[in-house]
């Protein structure tokens, strides 16, 4: 699996002299949600008249410099780091999205992917519309120009919201403001905080605290939030009774000082480690995680277990998440390239190896077999997930279901492939237990085959209220404003 997305925006008081200190802050927040997405970047800053921006691809501190930032000038912004989920891995793809129309200009940084982008691609081809890019980000952005013509930026953020089926956590800049917007089922975070005076709109809270920030809350499902220089005002577009969180970003994707949805994703993944301990134990002598998104979970298990925790593997952090070697012999090399055993920690021991998930089981299986050839006497396998048997149509670039291991064979099988000596994954229960949450709450489609929305071809587990079929209650937008909460 891959990332997501990672998105930023933020606004400074009104009063304040235009300066750069907005894209400085826009660059250490990226930086600080680069774990979400390493294959573009990009950076726009209002300066009253019109957007400055910078975009490339790569890394945040490839693209971005002292001097680049520094004619940046503005007192608002958007940023994004990006994997591609929906759109190709070009510059073209690179967000915040940018698009200057009659009435102003906007700005678009997207965290998530539409179920029926391509439907709504045609409708506006069939308007004249031309697009530069193949991403759904760029369909949000025309459906927006096309309300803003007629509308106030609220009103034209709701009635595109009607239109959308799908996960989006939207930052947007709207002539001089910043909209954050949240789909009615909260599939991805998204956060906002006070930064220098001002506000800043965050894919994960650590942002927040890179910036030294205090967070408020979290945007709630089905929220936009307008902010100014001066103060923020809430509009809750819709009220579903149940939200549909996904699920990974407790177990991998968000890092684990981030604070989501109320829970602190670290104490979730300690939780999932001592759930494990609790359905699956085993004598052993240490336990060690799959760095780093095992390690959490991993001293979860220890402490459960009372095994000694113990690290079994280094992983080289210098090495890019898209590095790719031809060949069966050269991929074997870069998994040692990558993480490397640490033979004294492990010769003539019985190791519990703790990772978040397996999917496909190829890699699994070769660092099982590294830590065999050092000389472990026992490798049991425990999984922070259930097994994953369906892929993603939300946000994460997975795998399809014919190379998803667990769609198509049974734990022992799975055991047998890794090379493991045994293999436990962690239960549905035992995922909600350390969650402290419904599982009717949280989208684990990948888990079940069951997904939150409907999806062409596959079950959904519940009939979504759209949109559009609203009463006309539930379309009004209650306008609540930052001195009320």
């Amino acid at each position: 699996m891959k990332e997501e997305c990672g998105v930023v925006g933020i606004i400074l008081p009104e009063d304040r002299p235009r300066s750069n200190a907005v894209a400085f802050k826009l660059y250490y927040a990226l930086y600080a949600l680069q774990h979400r997405g390493q294959e573009s970047t990009g950076i726009m800053v209002h300066n009253g008249t019109r957007p400055l921006s910078i975009k490339g691809m790569g890394l945040v501190p490839d693209v971005y410099n002292k001097d680049s930032l520094g004619h940046l000038v503005g007192n608002a912004g958007v940023g994004h780091v990006r994997y591609s989920t929906n759109g190709g891995s070009k510059i073209e793809n690179c967000q915040p999205f940018v698009l200057n129309f009659k009435g102003g200009t906007v700005a678009i940084a997207h965290n998530g992917n539409l179920v029926n982008a391509r439907e709504l691609k045609d409708e506006l081809e069939n308007e004249g519309r031309i697009f530069i890019s193949d991403s759904d980000t760029e369909v949000i952005g025309h459906l927006l120009v096309k309300q803003l013509i007629k509308h106030n930026p609220v009103e034209s953020i709701r009635n595109v919201m009607r239109k959308l089926v799908g996960s989006y956590s939207l930052v947007l800049f709207i002539n001089g403001n910043i909209y954050a917007v949240r789909d009615p089922l909260g599939f991805k975070p998204l956060c906002f905080g006070e930064v220098d005076g001002g506000y800043g709109v965050f894919s994960e809270s650590v942002a927040i605290d890179t910036l030294n920030g205090t967070l408020i809350r979290d945007v709630r499902p089905g929220e936009v939030i307008a902010f100014t220089g001066s103060g923020f005002e809430s509009h809750q577009i819709t009220n579903e009774p149940h939200p549909a969180h996904c699920v990974f970003e407790y177990i991998y994707f968000a890092r684990p000082d981030s604070v989501i949805d109320g829970k602190l994703v670290y104490k979730v993944r300690e939780k999932i480690g001592r759930e494990l301990a609790h359905e699956h134990p085993v004598d052993a002598d240490i336990v060690s995680p799959v760095p780093d998104s095992g390690i959490t979970s991993a001293i979860g298990y220890a402490r459960e277990s009372g095994t000694m925790y113990l690290e079994g593997l280094m992983k080289n952090r210098y090495i890019g998440r898209t590095f790719i070697l031809p060949g069966q012999d050269l991929r074997e090399t870069a998994v040692r390239l990558k993480m490397n055993a640490i033979q004294e920690n492990i010769k003539g021991k019985r190791v519990v190896l703790v990772d978040d998930s397996i999917v496909r089981g190829t890699t699994s299986r070769r660092i099982i077999d590294m830590i065999k050839k050092v000389g472990a006497s026992e490798v049991h396998s425990r999984v922070g997930s259930p097994a994953i048997i369906a892929p993603c149509y939300l946000g994460i670039d997975m795998a399809t279901r014919q190379e998803l291991i667990a769609s198509y064979k049974t734990v022992k099988e799975v055991k047998e492939l890794i090379s493991a000596d045994s293999l436990g994954y962690l239960s549905i229960d035992g995922l909600m237990r350390a969650l402290g949450c419904n599982k009717n709450d949280m989208c684990i489609g990948c888990l079940t085959g069951e997904y939150p929305i409907e999806i062409p071809g596959e079950k959904c587990r519940k009939k979504q209220t759209r949109l559009n079929d609203f009463s006309e209650t539930g379309r009004s937008s209650q306008a609540v404003s930052s001195d009320s909460l």
